[in-house]
């Protein structure tokens, strides 16, 4: 992939290329593709596979045969049918071949279908196959590519396999087709892919088994068979692991090897009495994550560390804990968190433990700053001036933390509280405040492994996998609309027993497109209608973050029975008594959201519920998939996205488990984030199903940078050189942790 000399023939305009010229030049142009070089490297968006192509009459005598696999039929359209069916339009479409007729089925989004396929078009359909009650051979909403009459015969007469490129509308515009488009690759392939130089190490290359960077594009372009496509597939999501596995070994190398931190003692028993004032013991995951930390504290490297834990399962006291470590050291800590109202409430509690401990730890008394956003001038230049004079020895806040004003004197120690909302750019700054001070990053959303292994990769990892004894697990019940009056009549008589309750909806105000409840509309209803007995509060995004606190702070001290809420209170908010939550058109919620508001109740002694409410019929009716082994097409996820997330919540309360299946409904892209984190986009590699070649990676690039952090060995100058053509961008995030 290395291209240097100017007169490398792949560095030439594609305009050159037969069938090109400059108007479709300037087409590939608009999507990236200048050089015969790009050109090489736009692959098929998929393949379709010969050897499962069969007639009409052979399909459907395989069918009668207990054949259970996929197949591919070639057809033409005959005739299109829409017709209406429990209030439901369904497309069907008729094809025949040679030798007989089959059908397209299909039950959802038949208005968008029947705009693509017209009679008289070709098309090669794939997908599971049944016999209909009619007797007719059956596809139910099938995969298809639109071909030509010509593609048809050489698809049928020859034993390739057909690769089929995504078509954007610049090219279009040009009349570049598919068939146009295999043409021009094919021509680019057979004169120039020999040109390419490799970008790979050798021994690389050799102890993972892949193929050569020219025989690659080669077969992902035109496989010669299924084993030699497999290959070049694994060839380049193994180039584009590794790659990424290399920014982040560098990332973290720098932050271990180039960065100078402050090196930690116990010098008290400031902590020791600190775990006194505690009502409880800390469980065994807790204390091994404490010794963890603690070790990485006494090194003269800064630590750089992910601690993760359920919700609820006692994160924050540890962090409290490496806090003091770093106070009984003579410097500040630094709480960052998401929200001013938790940043508020930490300040308040962490406040009243540092009380408690001044009891028993007569030698220092542990003061504590907030610092937010909407404080009043003269209250925050008083704390900017505690900060500066180390009068502050433990800083909560928000994004506010990080602004040029706050100057530490000492900051020993950072801790960021759900830190998949803060960008790299933003921890940078915070950083820099201080020489270098330890990093420990906090997610209560626990992390899939495959995304620890990325994203996260530069951090150490410490897990709290076990919930504070006593704690009775939360049940879940999914409803619909129609039971609501019966779970207002379950929170009515909780009431007796001393429950609160949280009932939360998605939005503030009505929203005629959505057509969800909202809060201040339903905080009427509630009130005048169906829970007039009872005292109701009401949260929302839209109050100042002193109105919030006002309002939780009631709600606390149970002057409300029950509080009215949007996702304000989604992330930290610990009320003991509420143990009831009832989350409105529970559809319109993440996986991940849904389970951080289940964190919300269960924090007591008593048994908490939550109810999640629903009008997606098809979530009620209890449709289970089996995630462990099922493999969605994104058109099945669609479908059936939400019933899966809610079917979840049901079973699962682990949030690691639920964590997995998000990362499968919501696909890397959503989680990645790669604009946090200042990784590249991947374009192969798949992080929920290629773990075995991610874990080869990195062991890989994390053994060459550990023995040549500089890219300096004769071996090593391919990687380098790759990193400073095609990853120049990324590289400057990597001594950010």
């Amino acid at each position: 992939m290395l291209i240097e000399e100017k007169s490398n023939p792949l560095n030439q305009s594609v305009q050159y290329l037969k069938s090109i010229g400059p108007k479709r030049a300037e087409s590939f142009r608009k999507i990236g593709i200048e050089t015969i070089h790009d050109l090489l490297f736009y692959f098929p968006s998929r393949h379709l596979d010969r050897t499962t192509t069969l007639s009409a009459a052979k399909a459907y005598g395989y069918l009668m045969n207990g054949y259970d696999g996929e197949l591919t039929i070639i057809g033409k359209v005959e005739d299109i049918e829409k017709r209406n069916f429990n209030r439901k339009e369904i497309l069907k479409i008729q094809f025949r071949d040679a030798t007989g007729y089959f059908e397209c089925v299909w039950f959802q989004g038949a208005k968008y279908f029947s705009n693509i396929f017209n009679v008289g078009d070709i098309f090669a359909v794939s997908g599971k196959t049944s016999i209909s009650k009619y007797g007719n051979l059956q596809f139910t909403h099938p995969d298809f590519d639109r071909i030509t009459e010509d593609e048809s015969v050489s698809f049928l007469n020859t034993g390739k396999i057909i690769p089929f490129y995504r078509i954007p509308k610049e090219l279009k515009v040009t009349n570049l087709g598919d068939l146009s488009i295999r043409r021009i690759l094919k021509y680019a392939v057979d004169n120039y892919v020999e040109l390419l130089t490799e970008n790979l190490p050798q021994s690389l290359i050799e102890t993972n088994k892949l193929p050569s960077i020219v025989d690659a594009v080669k077969n992902f372009h035109f496989p010669e068979s299924k084993e030699n496509l497999t290959l070049a597939s694994k060839r380049f999501k193994f180039e584009e692991a590794f790659y990424l596995e290399v920014l982040v070994a560098l990332r973290k190398q720098n932050y271990k090897r180039k960065l100078e931190g402050y090196t930690f003692g116990i010098k008290t028993n400031l902590v020791s009495n600190f775990l006194k004032t505690l009502p409880f013991n800390l469980t065994k995951t807790q204390l091994r994550a404490l010794s963890e930390i603690k070790r990485d504290l006494m090194q003269p490297s800064p630590m750089n560390r992910l601690l993760q834990g359920d919700v609820g399962s006692g994160k924050t006291i540890v962090a409290l804990i490496a806090m003091l470590i770093a106070v009984d050291n003579g410097y500040q800590s630094a709480l960052m968190v998401p929200t001013e109202i938790l940043a508020d409430q930490h300040a308040k509690n962490i406040s009243k433990m540092m009380k408690k401990l001044y009891e028993v730890h007569k030698d220092r008394e542990i003061k504590v700053a907030l610092l937010i956003g909407g404080q009043k001038k003269s209250v925050r230049e008083q704390k900017l001036e505690s900060i500066e004079l180390q009068e502050a020895d433990i800083i909560i806040g928000t994004h506010a933390l990080f602004e040029e004003k706050v100057n530490f004197k000492k900051l020993g120690l950072v801790v960021v509280d759900e830190q998949h909302r803060f960008g790299v750019a933003q921890r940078a700054r915070l950083l820099a405040k201080g020489k270098t001070p330890h990093v420990l990053v906090m997610s209560a959303t626990p992390i899939p492994r495959t995304l620890s292994m990325t994203i996260y990769g530069d951090l150490d990892n410490s897990i709290i996998d076990e919930m504070p004894k006593n704690r009775i697990p939360i049940k879940t019940f999914l409803r619909g609309d129609g039971k609501l009056s019966d779970i207002y009549k379950f929170i009515s008589d909780k009431k007796k027993d001393g429950y609160q309750s949280f009932i939360v909806y998605p939005l503030v105000e009505e929203s005629e497109k959505l057509e969800l409840k909202a809060a201040e509309t339903y905080f009427k209803i509630l009130t005048e209608d169906f829970l007039p007995d009872l005292n109701i509060g009401l949260i929302h995004g839209r109050m100042s973050w002193q109105e919030k606190e006002e309002v939780m702070y009631l709600f606390l001290e149970k002057k409300f029975d029950v509080l009215v809420s949007t996702t304000v209170i989604e992330v930290g908010i610990d009320i003991p008594d509420a143990n009831i939550i009832l989350i409105n058109d529970a559809h319109r919620f993440g996986l991940s959201q849904l389970h951080q508001l289940r964190g919300r109740v269960g924090r007591g002694k008593k048994q908490a519920y939550c109810i999640l409410v629903t009008k997606d019929e098809y979530a009620l009716a209890n449709h289970k998939l089996n995630l462990e082994t099922d493999y969605l097409s994104p058109v099945q996820l669609d479908k059936y996205k939400s019933a899966v997330r809610l079917q979840t919540m049901v079973k699962y309360l682990d949030g690691f488990k639920v964590a997995e299946i998000d990362l499968k409904l919501r696909g890397p892209g959503d989680i990645f984030g790669t604009r946090q984190s200042g990784f590249p986009e991947l374009k192969h590699v798949d992080i929920i199903h290629d773990t075995e070649i991610i874990i080869n990676a990195k062991k890989a690039a994390f053994s060459i940078i550990e023995n040549d952090p500089h890219l300096e060995h004769k071996s090593n100058q391919i990687i380098k050189n790759n990193l400073l053509q095609h990853y120049r961008n990324n590289l400057k995030y990597a001594s950010i942790a």
